[in-house]
């Protein structure tokens, strides 16, 4: 099992590196692409307008522009220079390990530089659009993904198309510089043109291909290691199930072995002394005394071993510590530990308390820590001591995932703290509101009880 696990992981890790080469290499070559065509006719405005200069056609030329074009070295520099600039933002943006302010700064000024790259070829050129689109598709997923995209999108096309930007500002269409050229030419001029727009949509629909692709092959993915870390999880719990009952049997079995070794030797020995007893009593009375005092010291000692096995149980602090310096003590601890606030409220502190309810009382405070940190994933847990007409009450609020009550199946912890309370006659309820509250009620003494 281990073994096709490691197999099917590194599997996947083959397939994912593979998926993320080759959406890298796509849209490098999308970067390039884009760089050869704004390249291209840069330098073919730039040429074009070198041309109508020293033909002495510059004034036939101007008459069919609404708007003077930049100087021929100039626009061929800006637009180089505006997308080398484009393209390390991009890639600062797309690579870098920024936090999410300066990535979104740089993708604003990727769309601010696209712009600038349009304009300078006289909106000749639009496809720069897509490359700045497959940016914002590669790492953008904020909450309305599909409506940003959108936006932008149609924003960036807004800005940079010549229909639209015509009707508020003067810009010069590419037909007026192709228009310098012959017939023949021409015609290639505007095929080719055309052919570069066709190609880099082309281009950019692969891309975006591999990028769908790429998504829904990590949706699968995801949903692959959830389902793998929820089958861990159960046998997890059924793992830990079967501990802690194993760890009870073994509890057991252990005080079993004590108590039937010490227990079993002195009873053992009462027995026959109590059968020598009876045959010594009417002939030899004085023997017969000192066989009982005999068997008195034997049963002594035996009830000495039985609490002393029994006394392992009660935790350690209570031997040395008062109840609540216990309590403070494990809450303490437990806080240090887990990072889980917990603040107790004293109202009335319980007097007088016997072993075996300092004990209960511990423990019920214990498992309710316990709980509601494992099951109920709790930050904050808030317990409360009062004592009201003899009646100790203990409540444990936490502000946790709470619990269905109606499903809720009693575990070894509730089931034991029932247990526990039952014997002093005491109560557990528990309920569900915001978080899980545990309610222990524990009577002080039997006139307490009856108010229960």
């Amino acid at each position: 099992m281990t073994v096709n696990h490691t197999t099917l992981n590194r599997a996947q890790q083959r397939a994912r590196a593979l998926d993320a080469r080759e959406l890298h290499q796509m849209h490098d070559l999308l970067t390039i692409y884009n760089g050869m065509v704004v390249t291209l006719a840069a330098a073919f405005m730039s040429i074009t307008q070198l041309k109508i200069i020293q033909t002495f056609n510059a004034r036939a030329f101007l008459e069919q522009l609404t708007l003077i074009p930049l100087p021929p070295l100039s626009g061929f520099l800006l637009s180089v220079a505006a997308f080398l600039a484009l393209a390390g933002i991009g890639w600062l943006y797309r690579e870098g390990t920024l936090p999410p302010t300066l990535r979104y700064a740089c993708l604003s000024l990727e769309i601010v530089l696209c712009v600038v790259i349009m304009r300078s070829l006289n909106l000749a050129y639009d496809g720069i659009v897509l490359l700045v689109v497959a940016d914002l598709l590669h790492r953008y997923s904020g909450r309305h993904q599909l409506i940003v995209l959108t936006v932008a999108m149609l924003g960036l096309y807004a800005i940079v198309d010549y229909n639209i930007v015509s009707l508020e500002h003067h810009v010069s269409p590419f037909d007026a510089y192709a228009a310098y050229y012959a017939a023949g030419p021409r015609a290639w001029i505007l095929t080719l043109h055309n052919g570069f727009v066709s190609l880099n949509l082309i281009l950019f629909v692969f891309y975006l291909t591999l990028l769908i692709r790429q998504n829904h092959q990590e949706k699968q993915r995801i949903a692959s290691l959830n389902a793998q870390l929820e089958e861990a999880n159960t046998r997890l719990r059924a793992y830990a199930i079967e501990a802690e009952s194993m760890a009870e049997t073994r509890e057991r079995n252990r005080l079993a072995r004590e108590i039937h070794d010490t227990l079993g030797h002195a009873l053992t020995g009462i027995a026959a002394g109590l059968d020598a007893t009876s045959f010594l009593i009417d002939i030899a009375p004085d023997k017969a005394k000192e066989q009982l005092v005999k068997i008195k010291a034997t049963a002594l000692r035996g009830l000495k071993d039985v609490r002393r096995s029994v006394k392992k149980l009660r935790p350690d602090d209570l031997e040395h510590l008062s109840l609540r310096e216990a309590i403070e003590r494990m809450i303490d601890d437990f806080s240090t530990s887990t990072g889980m606030k917990i603040d107790l409220v004293v109202l009335e502190w319980p007097e007088r308390l016997r072993p075996d309810q300092e004990e209960v009382l511990y423990r019920v405070v214990q498992e309710g820590m316990t709980n509601a940190r494992r099951h109920g994933h709790a930050e904050h847990l808030k317990i409360t001591v009062g004592v009201r007409r003899g009646i100790i009450y203990l409540l444990l609020a936490d502000d946790g995932q709470g619990a269905d009550i109606a499903k809720l199946q009693k575990g070894f912890g509730l089931r034991h703290m029932q247990e526990r309370l039952a014997l002093l006659h005491g109560k557990l309820r528990y309920w569900s509101d915001s978080g899980f509250t545990l309610e222990a009620i524990v009577p002080e003494n039997e006139e307490a009880s009856n108010f229960l």
